[in-house]
């Protein structure tokens, strides 16, 4: 039985009292220290210091949603590796659609970061997707090859244990946003699988985001290919994420 990763970034959403709230509610549930899967939650920035104090000691990991490629300098509004480390957080993502779309986020700022992260003992989860038009014009999977060659470019083979990528296909993310079908998923996740091996000299754990629920979750976190999820929206709410993730454990034990 394989042991998923399942998490949910919050993006712009909740205030230092309502992540608390939120924490605090994952802290009860005996699912934060479960060892049939790796949760994770990513707060705001304001917010990391408090959750992670909170889910202290419990096997929950808590990440930061961006990071700055130095250490320190004259980077008006950005934040830092040692920041993030010193704020409690495990893991950072990295190259959101989101960052990439609006912010300037490019493969090579992404490669930079994600050997800031290693360097300083962050797991880097490297978010890869393809567009509606790559999408349909059926290049989704040279256009993954390129980012995850980029991002894997300067780690290479210190990767393992150190990066996660996590598929989501922009069409997908949002509201209105269409999941994958499970199996169209899996089979981008397998050719991952052997591109991170090749660069990384293993499989790099492959999770899929994209309008993620409770109807999909157990399909998707089913297939062979997908070593977890990484959620939106349908894990805002503290039972919402915890459903989540006993469903899947549920399910994965019937199939195991």
């Amino acid at each position: 039985m394989k042991t998923p990763w399942i998490g949910t970034s919050w993006k712009m959403n909740k205030t230092r009292a309502e992540a608390r709230a939120f924490a605090e509610a994952l802290k009860a549930s005996p699912l934060a220290n479960t060892t049939k899967a790796q949760p994770f939650v990513i707060p705001p920035f304001p917010s990391i210091a408090d959750v992670a104090e909170i889910l202290s000691g419990a096997r929950v990991k808590v990440g930061a949603q961006n990071m700055h490629w130095a250490d320190q300098g004259a980077w008006t509004g950005e934040v830092s590796p040692l920041m993030v480390r010193d704020c409690g957080a495990t893991l950072v993502e990295l190259g959101h659609s989101e960052r990439r779309a609006h912010f300037g986020e490019t493969d090579e700022t992404v490669a930079r970061k994600v050997a800031a992260a290693v360097r300083h003992g962050l797991t880097a989860l490297v978010c890869i997707g393809d567009t509606r038009g790559e999408h349909e014009a059926g290049a989704t999977a040279d256009v993954l090859a390129k980012q995850t060659r980029f991002a894997l470019r300067d780690v290479g083979k210190a990767a393992p244990g150190k990066v996660i990528i996590a598929y989501e296909p922009v069409w997908s993310i949002g509201e209105g946003g269409i999941p994958a079908d499970p199996g169209f998923a899996n089979a981008q996740h397998a050719k991952l699988k052997g591109l991170t091996a090749e660069i990384a000299g293993q499989p790099l754990p492959i999770l899929y985001g994209g309008s993620v629920n409770p109807r999909n979750c157990c399909d998707l976190a089913a297939m062979p290919d997908i070593d977890g999820l990484f959620i939106g929206r349908s894990a805002w709410d503290p039972s919402g994420y915890i459903g989540i993730i006993d469903a899947v454990i549920k399910r994965l034990g019937e199939t195991s």
